[in-house]
């Protein structure tokens, strides 16, 4: 019909079905569906479909249109309708560049996704005497939160941090903090490698006018000490079995103020103690700093490795109001034998 294959249902699950599983360039939807409402049935599809969405209904008034609208739909048109307008009205949605744009902005958003997805370990270091783990879990728009880590002789190197922004821009930012950091490995004071590597990022953070918040730490597997600088990242704790200790920050987030000296920290993880690092999109879910702190160390005492207290601390963010990256990185010190 008029260069279109149609398909058809007779109620708005048949529906939401037939779009997810063949796709859709255009959907008229009709409002009064023997199942669905048709205002949840246009919920529901735009969760997965961008379509060109035109609502079809014989209800009076105002409400329901703008209450249509808002929910995604493109256009609204009412019954009783004749076939010249319904094709005047679907021809002037296709001659929105809309679609173009959003293709756009989706494939951004992927490469976007497979940058930040390129930044995560593929699998948990070996460290004897101690259990390693971290997760992210992106939001709906991709962000700048990346974690990473290596072994050196005698320790292990963790860093956790979150570029400012959103898309394709954060994330690139994001693997240049990554690649730099890996670069100072080497050092021997933990200081002076933090100094020198956000000397490096200053200048093309100042470019892109963007800053990065990080936690970067330092263990002797030994001894449990972990010599730590934490850059306007906040979320750093010592969770041991009588309490924990918020990490104190060393600084502002790199970037923020060129030519700041950063101040290195120091804990010992004596056994069954664990060092846990999250990210600021934990907050969303909280009132306040302290009670997400509370619940993450609830957490993390509850689950004895760090996998499960990783994977507990990710769903303290819950799903329906997580606007943001998810990120944890737990290391906790074996209890002794």
């Amino acid at each position: 019909m008029r260069g279109f294959t149609v398909t058809t249902a007779a109620t708005g699950l048949e529906g939401i079905e037939a779009v997810r599983r063949d796709g859709a360039d255009l959907i008229t939807l009709d409002l009064s569906l023997p199942d669905l409402d048709g205002l949840e049935v246009c919920r529901r599809v735009r969760q997965f479909s961008d379509a060109y969405l035109l609502m079809v209904t014989a209800r009076p008034g105002e409400i329901d249109r703008l209450e249509g609208l808002e929910l995604g739909a493109d256009d609204y048109i009412s019954k009783p309708f004749s076939p010249r307008e319904l094709q005047a009205r679907i021809e002037a949605m296709f001659r929105r560049p809309r679609a173009r744009a959003e293709q756009a902005d989706a494939e951004e958003l992927r490469r976007a996704a497979e940058v930040q997805r390129s930044l995560l370990p593929a699998a948990a270091p070996s460290v004897p005497g101690y259990d390693v783990a971290g997760a992210c879990r992106p939001s709906r728009s991709v962000g700048g939160d990346f974690f990473d880590w290596y072994t050196t002789e005698g320790g292990l190197q963790v860093s956790l941090a979150d570029a400012m922004g959103k898309g394709m821009g954060a994330a690139l930012i994001a693997a240049t903090v990554r690649a730099v950091l890996r670069s100072a490995a080497g050092q021997p004071d933990m200081g002076l490698a933090f100094r020198d590597t956000c000397r490096h990022l200053e200048d093309d953070l100042a470019h892109s006018d963007s800053f990065v918040t990080l936690f970067h730490a330092r263990l002797d597997t030994a001894s449990g000490l972990v010599a730590y600088v934490d850059a306007g990242h906040g979320l750093g704790l010592h969770v041991r079995a009588d309490g924990t200790d918020r990490l104190r920050p060393g600084g502002p987030p790199v970037g923020a103020v060129p030519g700041t000296q950063w101040v290195p920290g120091r804990i010992v993880l004596a056994p069954g103690d664990a060092l846990v690092v999250v990210s600021d999109g934990l907050l969303d879910a909280y009132e306040d700093v302290d009670d997400a702190v509370r619940a993450v160390a609830d957490v993390v005492s509850r689950h004895g490795d760090a996998q499960s207290a990783c994977t507990a601390v990710l769903d303290l963010a819950g799903e329906e109001a997580r606007t943001d990256d998810v990120t944890a990185v737990v290391v906790r010190r074996r209890a002794a034998a």
